[in-house]
């Protein structure tokens, strides 16, 4: 059995997948919009949320994230968890910091820590909390 994060950008889902393609190098898995619901929809202003993604699975670094615009209102609430992702030389970590960073908030600098040859933190733009390991003390 496997945990896997399923994150919801209230709206902004399909910004997200855009960021981590191109700062991740994510590979999206699966991509379902609203409109492809076999389900009925709503009534109200269902239109405008027919591109809205209902779901999405990205693969990362060999891990599966799963994602949607969940509601599609307000902004996006991440509180209480990071997502660490690990790295294996120096330029793949300063890649994803950066990418990460473009945006976002710098929590900890890439650095080199007493249990990580490099480590930092930093909030994406959306508010998810990443930390970026590379070359893991043991």
């Amino acid at each position: 059995m496997q945990i896997q994060p399923y994150l919801f950008y209230a709206g902004r889902a399909e910004e997200a997948i855009e960021l981590y393609r191109r700062a991740l190098g994510a590979e999206v898995q699966a991509l379902m919009r609203m409109k492809d619901s076999p389900m009925p929809r709503p009534a109200g202003n269902a239109a405008a949320s027919d591109d809205k993604i209902m779901h999405a699975s990205l693969r990362i670094a060999g891990s599966t994230v799963m994602l949607s615009d969940g509601e599609c209102e307000g902004e996006p609430h991440f509180e209480g968890f990071g997502l660490s992702l690990a790295a294996n030389d120096l330029a793949t970590a300063r890649r994803y910091f950066d990418g990460l960073a473009d945006g976002g908030e710098v929590r900890m600098p890439l650095q080199k820590t007493f249990f990580a040859e490099n480590f930092g933190m930093v909030k994406d733009r959306f508010g998810v909390l990443w930390m970026i390991i590379q070359g893991q003390a043991h």
